[in-house]
């Protein structure tokens, strides 16, 4: 099955309303927006653009999150109490599970890799069938390898 590559504008995405859960509020009126703009053939990851106006809410993941600040700034605080201020060009990863503080002073926008988190053995069968795959796939392009380097030409 063929899969297009996805090559989208995340500064000028036009985005729709995806407010933060009341219950998650701190202090202020965030106003969040998102779109997606892309999502794996097996269903387990999507790309996103996410912005938010100013406001102090906690966050709680789950799903595994890579985002990268493209406009904005943004203080995050983690479970223990440290905080980090987040600029253009930061690249943060929150495992699923993890839950963190936002302070937005003014506005951040972001890019978000997000991916559904499987059981660990689960995930080494997946290791070990891509593995296998790319075995198989080498082993097929054995015989053409070797051609070539027998050939009077590739001597």
């Amino acid at each position: 099955m063929y899969t297009p590559i996805v090559i989208a504008a995340a500064t000028t995405a036009d985005l729709e309303p995806a407010a933060v859960t009341p219950d998650w509020v701190l202090n202020g009126m965030p106003e969040t927006r998102s779109k997606k703009l892309a999502r794996s053939h097996d269903r387990t990851s999507h790309v996103m653009v996410w912005d938010c106006t100013a406001g102090h809410f906690n966050w709680y993941y789950d799903k595994d999150e890579t985002l990268v600040v493209i406009s904005g700034e943004a203080f995050i605080t983690n479970e223990k109490g440290e905080e980090r201020q987040l600029g253009p060009g930061d690249v943060v990863f929150f495992p699923a599970g993890t839950s963190s503080t936002w302070r937005v002073p003014r506005y951040i926008k972001k890019v978000a890799i997000l991916r559904h988190t499987m059981p660990r053995p689960l995930g080494f069968g997946v290791l070990a069938w891509n593995l296998l795959r790319r075995i198989v796939g080498l082993m097929r392009g054995l015989p053409l390898m070797l051609a070539s380097l027998l050939s009077p030409a590739g001597i």
